[in-house]
């Protein structure tokens, strides 16, 4: 995944020592290149989690506000609630990364329809054996306001790990350009250095996020491992690539 340092020359020919330590050099450099590039994943995808998570909050008071001053009426305010939930959950895995996206496939596939959550409403507030059509108008609208205030709830555990994610993304982000600085530092023609530290970066990161969505479409929605395996290879490959052409 990808930010990167100048990739080692290797030696024409040399002691095992000489090879030792290019091998060593070229490993550290992988390194340093996936850290970055994980970085900038985790980053993107917790920061649509937090997107997803305000934006469903505000659609699900919005409705409750317009249900209760009778703009709307409860049954008009749960599918809508409904509907628009699912609209954003796929904008924003629109905005998110390849292993994302995938990470929230595997998750939850799809959202559900306005008549299994009336189902699932009604066996939470009624019991098992109780049925929607039987309940009371009043007690139809209870049903339509938990919809409603589900709608506009995202899943804690979920949204906490995505939390923890961004802070530990960021951490990557800034020890990769720490060792980028390091390495513009101690170069000869610091000018250059520094131009391929970004070029190569750049390079990393695009390659990451095209590997990902290649091995996404290959391996199917849902396939987190396969795509993060697709991800690091081919942020390694482009990154290797541009070195080489730089």
């Amino acid at each position: 995944m990808a930010t990167a340092t100048t990739a080692p020359a290797q030696p024409a020919a040399g002691s095992a020592a000489d090879k030792d330590r290019s091998a060593f050099e070229t490993a550290i450099w992988l390194i340093k290149v996936e850290m970055g590039n994980a970085g900038t994943y985790m980053t993107i995808d917790a920061n649509a989690r937090i997107a997803y998570t305000r934006q469903i909050d505000a659609m699900a008071n919005e409705l409750r506000t317009q249900a209760l001053s009778g703009r709307i009426t409860w049954a008009q305010a749960a599918q809508q609630a409904q509907d628009t939930r699912n609209v954003i959950m796929e904008v924003i895995r629109g905005r998110s990364t390849p292993f994302g996206r995938a990470m929230a496939q595997q998750i939850k596939a799809e959202g559900k329809t306005l008549n299994e959550l009336i189902a699932r409403k009604v066996q939470q507030l009624h019991g098992p054996g109780a049925q929607f059509d039987r309940l009371t108008g009043s007690q139809q609208n209870a049903v339509y306001a938990e919809i409603v205030k589900s709608a506009g709830k995202s899943n804690p555990r979920v949204t906490q790990t995505m939390r923890g994610l961004s802070r530990a993304g960021r951490g990557l982000i800034v020890l990769s350009l720490a060792m980028s600085v390091y390495n513009v530092a101690n170069a000869q023609d610091k000018v250059a250095a520094a131009g391929r530290e970004v070029a190569v970066t750049g390079a990393g990161i695009g390659g990451g996020m095209a590997g990902g969505a290649l091995a996404g479409l290959a391996c199917g929605p849902g396939a987190p491992v396969c795509v993060a395996v697709g991800a690091f290879v081919g942020g390694a490959l482009a990154a290797f690539g541009m070195d080489m052409l730089w």
